[in-house]
């Protein structure tokens, strides 16, 4: 061994893209949300397994994702549903997973996925692919069970009460927050921030429906999709979730919050906006205009300095006789 060689730090694991899609992504128009799981597992090239456990709609929902990710270009995609733990220990259906470039798994029930899946040599080979960077996508209960802790059930409201939800164990893709889904269009907002006060080193993450939360391994998430995902940060905040009994409201104060649409990208090891759309180039110090600086010969368009900040219907005002 060389100096050099001995010096070198050991290389960690790779690690893919995790995935939570909020539900309800677009299957019939431009599917936005799904061409994006195609082209991150690879294209034409890549090879999908679609797991539809937490589904109670059977080989239904199975045929209809395989016809899908077939007709988005997908030369290989196969569809396995294990309904016991027992069944998820196939060896057939752990060498789907290890063969593959991407994992997708449908909404439904989470606690059944759970149940099922976590823990066994199929939850174990799950794992084992994001870890050799294959991309690990889930929509609705299958967004919920990549968190480490994963929500399994609780009400919606906008405010954060004392046991308003329960986790329970996910498959720990996500080490650093707790994952929701359907997030607006369910007001799941105060059961999310209800667990942020009971969990401050975790955030909260929501995610709408027909939206994703693409989070690389650097732990950079880039919103995709029709809505937004939204980041409650609850590492600086003051409670009571650890006084509070029964169904009490929650004081929690100090939270921070972050509503991403699409396009942005926010460091979630960090904490922090990384890029949106839309936002001014800061790079440059700000100056200050004088008289001599106005170009010479410069002519305003009086027109336009006048219309802005003016109401739409100031002009159709203007038209309109004075009243006597």
């Amino acid at each position: 061994m060389t100096a050099a060689s001995a010096a070198a730090p050991a290389a960690g694991p790779v690690r893919g893209i995790v995935m939570p899609i909020g539900g309800a992504e677009d299957k019939v128009g431009r599917m936005t949300v799904l061409r994006e799981v195609v082209r991150l597992a690879g294209g034409s090239a890549a090879r999908i397994v679609v797991i539809s456990t937490a589904s109670s709609l059977g080989d239904e929902i199975t045929h209809a994702y395989l016809q899908i990710f077939s007709s988005l270009g997908v030369s290989e995609v196969v569809g396995i549903r294990p309904e016991s733990r027992a069944q998820a220990a196939a060896p057939d259906l752990v060498e789907a997973v290890d063969g593959c470039s991407a994992v997708f798994m449908t909404g439904g029930n989470q606690v059944k996925l759970a149940a099922i899946v976590v823990g066994t040599p199929l939850g174990a080979a799950i794992t084992a692919a994001h870890h050799r960077g294959a991309l690990i996508a889930g929509t609705s209960a299958g967004a919920s069970i990549l968190s480490t802790h994963m929500i399994s059930l609780g009400s919606g409201g906008a405010t954060p009460k004392f046991r308003m939800s329960q986790v329970s164990e996910g498959l720990g893709l996500l080490p650093q927050a707790i994952v929701d889904q359907h997030f607006t269009q369910r007001n799941r907002f105060g059961r999310l921030l209800s667990l942020v006060a009971n969990n401050p080193a975790q955030l909260g993450i929501g995610v709408d429906e027909d939206t994703a939360a693409i989070i690389r391994p650097d732990g950079r998430l880039e919103v995709k999709g029709r809505g937004v995902v939204t980041v409650m940060d609850g590492s600086a905040a003051l409670t009571t979730a650890y006084t509070a009994t029964g169904t009490q409201p929650l004081m929690i104060s100090d939270v921070r919050l972050h509503s991403l649409p699409r396009g942005v990208v926010f460091d979630l090891d960090g904490r922090c906006l990384v890029s949106a759309p839309g936002l001014p180039d800061l790079s440059a110090p700000p100056t200050v205009a004088r008289p001599v600086d106005v170009p010479a010969g410069l002519r305003p368009d009086s027109r336009r300095i006048a219309a802005e900040g003016a109401h739409e219907s100031t002009a159709e005002l203007r038209r309109r006789p004075a009243s006597s």
